[in-house]
C-alpha cells in the first residue's frame, strides 16, 4: 500500500524533504504505526517520535494517532504552530 506523506513548518525543517510516497510495510495500518516507523530512521526523524502535541492529518481533515491509513491516502504531519 501506498502513500503520500506531507511535513509542515519545523518538522518540514529538521527532516529536509516536504513530501514523499512511501510503500507502507505491512502492519502498519494507523497514523501512529506510520509515524513510529518514520521516527525509528533514526535523526533527525526521531523528532516525530518526540514532538510534543504532534497533530495529523489524513486526506486535509484532522484525525488521532488511531486513524486509519489505507492505499492513496495522504497524511500530513506538522507541529503546533502559533501565530499573532
Amino acid at each position: 500500500m501506498k502513500v503520500k506523506i506531507l511535513f509542515f513548518a519545523s518538522l518540514r525543517e529538521a527532516l529536509g524533504v516536504g513530501a514523499e510516497s512511501l510503500a507502507l510495510p505491512d502492519g502498519i495500518g494507523t497514523t501512529g504505526a506510520l509515524r513510529d516507523l518514520l521516527a525509528a530512521r533514526g535523526e533527525p526523524w526521531s523528532a516525530l517520535a518526540t514532538t510534543k502535541n504532534l497533530r495529523v492529518a489524513v486526506n486535509q481533515q484532522m484525525v488521532g494517532l488511531d486513524a486509519p491509513v489505507r492505499a492513496g491516502d495522504e497524511v500530513a504531519f506538522f507541529p503546533p504552530v502559533t501565530g499573532g
